[in-house]
């Protein structure tokens, strides 16, 4: 009787530190942002873009500003993916960037950003105007 005691109290203590052990589930999603930026020294921009998550269109807004060399002005259209999804919400927040980049009249970007829940955004796509920046910035992401 003993020893099927200790069995089950040993099988119950593997199932709790299993349980405990495994992380929840991070998803992923689709991501579509359209961002405007200009500026002279200071770039400031903003935008707009969906989340698609499990089957569901999330609308949300991009601001950021940058501080270095920015000069002229350029559109982004943005697609990829956010990574380390644990809900929709989770997308929102603040963003740090850190590069240097420029695009004359047609080029293509690629970014990968990290936000304090620990969601990657990993986008590419064109960019379109006269922009030249070295630049230290971040982007802030709010759903709709």
């Amino acid at each position: 009787m003993k020893k099927s005691s200790f069995s089950a109290a040993a099988i119950v203590m593997l199932a709790t530190a299993i349980t405990v052990a495994t992380p929840a589930r991070a998803d992923t999603g689709q991501v579509a942002v359209v961002f405007t930026k200009g500026g002279f020294i200071v770039g400031v921009g903003g935008g707009e873009g969906v989340l698609l998550y499990r089957g569901k269109k999330y609308p949300f807004t991009v601001s950021g500003m940058s501080v270095g060399l920015t000069v002229g002005a350029s559109t982004t259209k943005l697609v990829g993916r956010a990574l380390n999804l644990r809900g929709p919400a989770s997308i929102e927040g603040s963003y740090v960037v850190g590069g240097a980049g420029g695009a004359v009249a047609a080029g293509a970007g690629a970014v990968q950003l990290q936000n304090g829940n620990g969601v990657i955004l990993q986008l590419s796509g064109p960019k379109v105007g006269a922009e030249v920046s070295a630049a230290v910035g971040g982007v802030t992401i709010r759903l709709k």
